[in-house]
Formats: structure tokens, C-alpha cells, sequence
């Protein structure tokens, strides 16, 4: 069986959890046995994230717009699409807004190869540039939607979405994203907080871009709400700037805690796992997302989270409803006072939640729904 991967970018700086999902899940394919290649552009693939990467074929298309991750135009851009499309048995687009999937797509039809889409939460028309996405579904995206073979959504969240495409949630495949135990490994938390200037205080962390849809402001207004309450805490950003650090920082600054608030920049690998092990709370305050993979990341920490219900992941209310609050400053300043004022309550969530996340959601689980789907499309009994 071979499968290609389609996505944007790999970027493990920019690229988000789209990025991530797709590097974990070609793992974990190979691992099972799949012969996997990825299309990407080329960004932030650097000889060391490659090496991480195996026994899996990456190419890479030369990128011209970052902002818009257009690919080069060129004739050889179209043959090494198409003459990938022709030799893949199964092809899985990641994402939606990008000329990559449209160029994919394209080939797709002309090959009549069987194709899945799995959007990752990348279909509502939210952010930026909404006339450019209304326009490209128009040309082509709901043509990449409506005519795949198969539908992958992050979590059931995304059902409304699909619809809207006239695509019944019934006949759409829920395959969440995973996480490795093995790429978190305890680490020295002395050690991080001592080469990242932070306090020995405890730490609130948020971990992911600066950006609007990923809520720091809301974080940082909720911290505002309740730093007089939890005088020994301090608020650690770790993530790059995408326009937000200095309206942080001097939020924090005009309240007088300049000193409590910590910016970080990016933070990956050992460091990534780290600042999880160090945390006393992770807080994922977005205002849209599919399913957050840092919920995961902190999961098989055994870091505890607070999360708005707008990151795909009720489940949590399982262990304890008040684990997931509204997409406010006061819904998260009141989930923090929750968690970390109750005598014993982090203690609990933490072993609860790492419990939980190892059960359901490690990639040696998860990857079994995508090779029974993939089984079924192409109708095999076994990965050949």
C-alpha cells in the first residue's frame, strides 16, 4: 500500500498541529508496515528534522508566498505533482485553503486515484482573508470536498462543517489526533527554568502561536482577573510571535507583573517536554480548533489543562466538567481559580488525565482507524 500525504507545510515552527498530525501519522504508518511519501513546500525542514523522518519520502515543492504557501509555478512543479498522484495507491490531503491541495486535486481526477480529505478544523471561514477563501471554494474547494472518497474529521465537532458541504456527518470518519509517550520524556525542569530565566514559582503555560484564534490575549486578561488571588504564580507564553508579544507585554507591564509574565519564543523537542514537566497547568484558550495536540502533549506529562470548549476536545468534561469553559477571560480566570485553589485537585486531574490520554489516544491506537479505512477503500486484507 502506498499512501501519499499532502500538506502545506511541515514546519514544526509555523506549521501548527496540521503539520504535526501529518508527521506523526506517516510515522506511524511506516511503523505499521505502509509505504508513505509527503508532499510539502519547503519550509523549515532543516537536515535534522528530516533525519526524524526515516524511512519516509518527503518532497518538497520551492515555496514563492508564505503568507499564502503558493509553490513556485513551474513545469516541473506539475509533473512531480502529477507523476506522484499516478504512482500513489491512496492520497491524503491535509488542510483545506492551499494551491497545493488544488494542484493535487487536479491530478487526483486525471489519474482517478481514490483520495481522503481531512480538513484538521481548516473549513470555517474564520481569520483573515475570508473573500479569498469564499472565492477559492467557489473554484475549487468544494469540489476537493464533495467529490473524495472518504472524510476524515479531528472530532465531532467538525460534523456542522462537513455538512455544509453536503457531506452527511454519517458518512464521515472521526480519527483524533495522537500523541508518542516515548517524545516526552521526563526531563529536568531545574535545568529548563534556570536557561529560560523563569522563577521558581509555579507555572501557568500556554504553549502555541501568538496569534488571535489561539487566545493568549484571553489568557492574559484571565490572568489579570486572578493574579492578586494566586500571588505565587507565573504566566509562561511558549510559542513564536505572530503579531501579539508586545500587546502581551505590555498588558502585563500597565498591571504592574511585568516581572510574572514570561515570553519564550518557540520551544521544541526536549525543551517542549520540559516546559510541560514543569508546568502546574497548561491552558488552551482558542477561539477555534479542531482538536488541540498540546492537550495531548500535556496529557502524557501529567500535566493538568484548562480548555475552552471551543478546541474540539469535550472529552475532557469526562474527568471534570469544569476542565473546559467558555471562550472568555473570565470563563478561564474561573476554571484556573477552580483547579488551582482546591486543596489536592491538580494532584487528581494530573493522574486522571494522563491515564485517559494514554488509553484512547497514543498513535499506536490510532493509527488502527487508519489503516482499517484505508483497508476498506481499497479493499485489501492486509498492508502489502
Amino acid at each position: 500500500m502506498k499512501i501519499l500525504n499532502i500538506n502545506m507545510t511541515l514546519d514544526p515552527i509555523n506549521g501548527g498541529g496540521t503539520a504535526e498530525r501529518t508527521v506523526q501519522m506517516s510515522k506511524s504508518l511506516v511503523k505499521s508496515g505502509v509505504e508513505c511519501s509527503i508532499l510539502t513546500l519547503d519550509l523549515g525542514l532543516t537536515p535534522e528534522f528530516r533525519r526524524g523522518l526515516k524511512n519516509i519520502k518527503i518532497i518538497t515543492l520551492p515555496c514563492i508566498n508564505k503568507r499564502f504557501y503558493f509553490p513556485k509555478p513551474s513545469l516541473n512543479l506539475i509533473k512531480t505533482v502529477m507523476n506522484l498522484v499516478r504512482d500513489a495507491d491512496l492520497i491524503h490531503i491535509m488542510g483545506h485553503w492551499t494551491m497545493i491541495n488544488a494542484l493535487v486535486y487536479f491530478s487526483v481526477r486525471r489519474f482517478k486515484k481514490p483520495y481522503v480529505v481531512c480538513p484538521a478544523g481548516a473549513m470555517p471561514l474564520f481569520g483573515r482573508s475570508k473573500w479569498l477563501k469564499r472565492l477559492y471554494n467557489f473554484i475549487v474547494g468544494r469540489r476537493i470536498m464533495r467529490n473524495a472518497m472518504a472524510w476524515i474529521a479531528v472530532t465531532p465537532a467538525e460534523f456542522s462543517y462537513f455538512e455544509s458541504f453536503g457531506i452527511p456527518a454519517s458518512r464521515v470518519t472521526v480519527i483524533p489526533n495522537g500523541i508518542n509517550q516515548e517524545d516526552f520524556p521526563e526531563q529536568s525542569t531545574k535545568a529548563f527554568r534556570h536557561s529560560k530565566g523563569l522563577l521558581d514559582n509555579p507555572i501557568i503555560l500556554f504553549v502555541g502561536r501568538l496569534n488571535y484564534i489561539k487566545g493568549p490575549d484571553l489568557l492574559m486578561q484571565a490572568f489579570l482577573l486572578i493574579c492578586r488571588l494566586i500571588p505565587d504564580f507565573q504566566l509562561v507564553f511558549a510559542g513564536p510571535d505572530e503579531g501579539m508579544r508586545c500587546a502581551l507585554h505590555e498588558m502585563a507591564k500597565k498591571e504592574g507583573i511585568s516581572e510574572r509574565v514570561h515570553f519564550l519564543g518557540y520551544v521544541g523537542g526536549d525543551e517542549k517536554s520540559a516546559a510541560y514537566h514543569a508546568a502546574s497547568v497548561l491552558v488552551v484558550p482558542s477561539r477555534q480548533e479542531a482538536m488541540s495536540i498540546v492537550v495531548l502533549e500535556a496529557g502524557i506529562c501529567g500535566t493538568p489543562v484548562i480548555v475552552t470548549d471551543q478546541c474540539g476536545f469535550g472529552e475532557i468534561k469526562s474527568l471534570d466538567p469544569a476542565l473546559e469553559v467558555p471562550a472568555s477571560a473570565e470563563g478561564i480566570a474561573n476554571g484556573l481559580i477552580y483547579l488551582l485553589t482546591r486543596p489536592g485537585k491538580r494532584e487528581d486531574v494530573a493522574s486522571s488525565f494522563k491515564k485517559f490520554v494514554s488509553q484512547r489516544y497514543v498513535w499506536d491506537i490510532v493509527v488502527e482507524k487508519y489503516l482499517q479505512l484505508y483497508k476498506g477503500l481499497l479493499n485489501v486484507s492486509e498492508i502489502k
